[in-house]
């Protein structure tokens, strides 16, 4: 059974080029599934595993979109049916922190230490960006409320599926 563990934490590598080009490395040489996101995007920690879940169970139903398991999860996190269209969950230069979510058959996770500098602040999301880029109207705050934010871009995860 493979396991999906998340970190958070600040890159160590500095510039979108060489951050990916370190992870793939990393993903090669630990046998894993690394996916970095700027993780002021990510709601919550149960967005960022419910994609991963999505993901894999896409992955494994023979439903994935993407060919590689990490932008499938980029794909899901994201809420958008089209790889191009997600990329902006992704990294960029301007990524301060990141949610590094890793998918892995072994009992213990790879070694980040190269990769990031970990913190224990967990999820921060900037809500503002987030119902900006997960397209939430302010007739759906007027319904649930901001506390539900979280909720509505799980909403958005689940129906990556849906709309395929």
């Amino acid at each position: 059974m493979k396991r999906i563990r998340l970190y958070w934490g600040r890159p160590i590598v500095r510039g979108k080029a060489e951050f990916i080009s370190a992870i793939k490395d990393l993903s090669n040489s630990e046998g894993c599934t690394i996916q970095a996101l700027d993780a002021d995007m990510v709601a919550s920690e149960r967005h960022a595993y419910f994609a991963a879940e999505k993901a894999e169970k896409a992955f494994h139903d023979g439903r994935n979109v993407a060919k590689d398991l990490g932008m499938e999860i980029l794909r899901y996190a994201s809420g958008e049916r089209q790889i191009g269209k997600a990329l902006w969950m992704g990294v960029s230069d301007e990524t301060v922190r990141v949610a590094i979510i890793t998918v892995s058959s072994k009992e213990k996770g790879p070694n980040l230490e190269g990769l990031i500098e970990e913190d224990a602040i967990g999820p921060r999301p900037r809500m503002d960006l987030i119902r900006e880029a997960f397209k939430i109207s302010e007739e759906e705050i007027s319904a649930v409320g901001e506390a539900k934010i979280p909720d509505l871009v799980l909403e958005r995860v689940a129906l990556v599926e849906a709309y395929r």
